[in-house]
């Protein structure tokens, strides 16, 4: 069949119902990983008797086994099929999230933590492969941008919001269970919904029916050598700024809890939007100049955040724009440029390698060194942390390769 008469008849039935379920599972792995943050300073910290420090070193060690069983679980989902790798990843993060609950100290809580980096680190390196295989080519960025997107909407735009609330009518440890259900739900029907790679229309178009080489043929793509960078220099800005603002607008700006609710969704709704915008407009107008503008945009929002003060729609704003181009270019380089610069049968290869290596350095390693700043030179200077990576971001986007298939068509034609 040729692939224009396999595009028109694309699937999307299960195109439409994979992006919805794999993308209201990853608003909840951000929803379960990101609350913790909103509870820190209002409740387990003074509950638990820890500080800033304890904190960095919890989102660092989620981080570091996120990043590393990422990149073991794309390698295993390309031999051993999706299903086997998502659907329990699922039920496990969303049991972590509610014994989070019933910790009675630093220890138990790290070790459920790291438990839960383990699992949320194996279901987004199979995720957003899923989501490629399924969707079709000339939506494909759009798809696995809105399929990430609910990461941000659920764990950094609605996390704050329904923590402030909760507490309000009950304890930290409560709302660990509340946030914990929807995950089972949602993996009974993954249960029932997911086909393997084969099991798609793209898996010729992807090269799942091709055997697949050496995983270290991932590294002679020079997109997702760069990749690696590109998504550690993000991450690098954005989650330590989802763990350490929170105490930045309590402790030095002063704000209230319901105010610093207020200003940190706005990097939950900036990422929203912005990880369905980047990748859908670089559907348009090329995965690299894309890249480039998003990485100029947040460094300088990033940046401005900590120059407006005490001014609370002035905060939000720039909080929203940091996290529209930091969440968008990660989706951006995790969805379409991996995906369409992976080896045949290498994707979620691919995707983990970059996911894991971003995650091991921008999510395990910054949020400590962002912690020991926090702790020792002020919480304001957390800045320099964010601003200097994705300062460095700008530069190395430069060298990208460009996969758009549209910009690639016009090129041949």
């Amino acid at each position: 069949m040729a692939v224009g008469q396999e595009q028109a008849r694309w699937d999307t039935n299960y195109e439409w119902k994979i992006v919805l379920l794999l993308g209201i599972g990853f608003g909840l792995v951000g929803l379960d990983r990101w609350i913790i943050a909103y509870l820190w300073d209002t409740g387990i910290a003074p509950d638990l008797g820890l500080n800033a420090s304890h904190l960095g070193n919890l989102i660092g060690a989620l981080g570091l086994l996120w990043g590393f069983f990422a990149i073991f679980s794309g390698r295993l989902s390309d031999g051993i099929g999706h299903r086997k790798i998502l659907i329990p990843a699922i039920f496990i993060f969303s049991l972590m999230s509610g014994l989070s609950g019933m910790v009675a100290g630093f220890t138990g809580l790290i070790l459920i933590r790291a438990l839960m980096g383990v699992s949320e680190g194996s279901y987004t390196a199979t995720m957003i492969p899923s989501t490629g295989y399924a969707s079709k080519p000339s939506r494909r960025g759009f798809n696995q941008g809105l399929q990430q997107c609910g990461f941000p909407l659920f764990g950094l735009a609605l996390a704050p919001i329904i923590a402030t609330q909760l507490l309000q009518v009950t304890t930290w440890r409560t709302i660990f269970w509340i946030v914990a259900i929807p995950g089972f739900i949602i993996g009974l029907l993954l249960y029932f919904v997911l086909r393997e790679p084969a099991d798609t229309q793209g898996a010729k178009l992807l090269g799942a029916t091709e055997e697949a080489g050496s995983w270290l043929e991932v590294f002679k793509s020079k997109n997702v050598v760069l990749g690696m960078m590109l998504l550690a220099f993000m991450m690098a800005c954005v989650f330590p700024l989802s763990a350490f603002v929170p105490g930045y607008l309590l402790n030095y700006l002063e704000l209230t809890p319901v105010q610093m609710g207020f200003v940190m969704s706005g990097i939950g709704f900036g990422g929203f939007v912005g990880q369905f915008g980047i990748p859908g407009l670089s559907d348009l107008f090329g995965r690299k100049p894309v890249a480039v503008v998003a990485f100029i945009g947040a460094t300088i929002s990033c940046f401005g955040f900590f120059q407006v003060g005490l001014n609370l729609p002035l905060l939000f704003t720039m909080l929203f724009f940091t996290s529209f181009f930091t969440l968008g270019t990660i989706a951006l380089v995790t969805g379409p440029i991996c995906t369409e610069s992976a080896p045949p049968g290498l994707v979620a290869s691919s995707i983990g390698l970059v996911v894991g290596w971003g995650e091991i350095f921008g999510g395990g390693i910054a949020p400590v060194i962002t912690g020991y700043v926090a702790q020792n030179f002020g919480i304001q200077n957390i800045v320099w942390v964010a601003g200097l990576g994705v300062g460095a971001g700008i530069i190395v986007s430069l060298f990208l390769d460009e996969t758009s298939p549209k910009k690639l068509a016009e090129k041949a034609s």
